[in-house]
């Protein structure tokens, strides 16, 4: 199967197109810019023009059986609202459209949890809870999903938690700063269980889906299967960078009052309330992640300091 991805260059791209190439894909890889991502031999690169125009989708369709849509505005502090409409919306959605004048023959949207819920849930999310997307890029996000669902194209619609590893930018960036810092930090007292999901595990995943005919036209969250504790992401952050856990004891309505009181109400949830989501209908296809979440901090953390070095 000769596979276009979109988005290559990004976070999730440049670990997807390789490993397509390991799996038996012949795969296009199409990106704002090139990367070395290019130079792996089984890959073709081709520009991707910029999706706030319209785009004439022919050239990197031509010859193409199956698509991998990741190419999106990722940064939701974005100052463009609209930009996420543009991009993240429409873009998709002229696309698939063209994918069904060329009977392409899977198309897999990677969306995000957001298209599903916001920051926070007090119950495990899945796929049957009708979505409540929380933000523009949200809101973009799950609009370009139905619009992938009106389409006579074999689908498979994704929504990751959120993404980590050792290019990860963003919250994982930051958590990882945080994790370095030689100050203890105020997490002890948090018993809150966040779910992550492992860039392999998300890379298996969408190869799976690629694979796998029992996944069309349906949607799946994705996530590594364990929620682990924020006390426990900083705990293993730290030791695998060879430092104690350091934390100390803030009772989480203390830690809750300042944050609101700031004005921090997203960063509050996102620290300090739960947000566990299951990949359970994926797995019950046969899809499993083969990375465990604290095997793969470890193995992220380690890898950040070797690069920074």
């Amino acid at each position: 199967m000769r596979v276009l991805v979109t988005g290559a260059s990004g976070f999730v791209g440049s670990e997807l197109t390789p490993a397509l190439v390991r799996a038996g894909f012949d795969v296009r890889a199409a990106s704002r810019r090139r990367t070395p991502v290019a130079e792996v031999p089984g890959i073709e690169w081709m520009k991707l023009p910029d999706l706030e125009y319209e785009v004439d989708w022919s050239p990197l369709l031509d010859g193409i059986e199956a698509v991998v849509h990741l190419a999106a505005i990722a940064h939701r502090t974005h100052a463009d609202i609209g930009q996420y409409t543009r991009v993240n919306c429409l873009a998709a959605t002229n696309l698939v459209k063209a994918c069904a004048q060329r009977g392409i023959r899977r198309f897999v949207f990677v969306s995000s949890i957001g298209a599903q819920v916001g920051s926070a849930a007090d119950y495990v999310v899945t796929e049957k809870h009708e979505p409540r997307p929380a933000s523009a890029y949200d809101r973009a996000k799950l609009a370009a999903e139905e619009q992938v669902r009106a389409t006579n194209v074999p689908f498979t619609i994704l929504r990751p938690v959120i993404v980590y590893g050792p290019k990860a930018r963003a919250n994982i960036a930051a958590m990882m700063r945080i994790a370095m810092l030689p100050l203890p930090l105020p997490f002890a007292a948090l018993k809150n269980r966040r779910s992550l999901l492992s860039i392999d595990n998300l890379v298996e995943a969408i190869i799976f889906c690629l694979k796998n005919p029992a996944t069309a036209n349906r949607t799946f969250i994705v996530s590594d299967g364990d929620a682990i504790t924020l006390r426990d992401i900083i705990a293993t952050l730290r030791g695998a960078a060879g430092r104690a856990p350091n934390m100390i004891w803030v009772p989480s309505g203390i830690l809750k009052f300042v944050m609101l009181s700031l004005g921090r109400g997203r960063l509050w949830d996102r620290i300090g309330r739960d947000l566990v989501a299951s990949s359970e209908e994926l797995q019950q296809i046969g899809w499993r992640p083969l990375v465990d979440t604290r095997a793969g901090l470890e193995a992220m953390m380690r890898e950040f300091l070797s690069q920074t070095k």
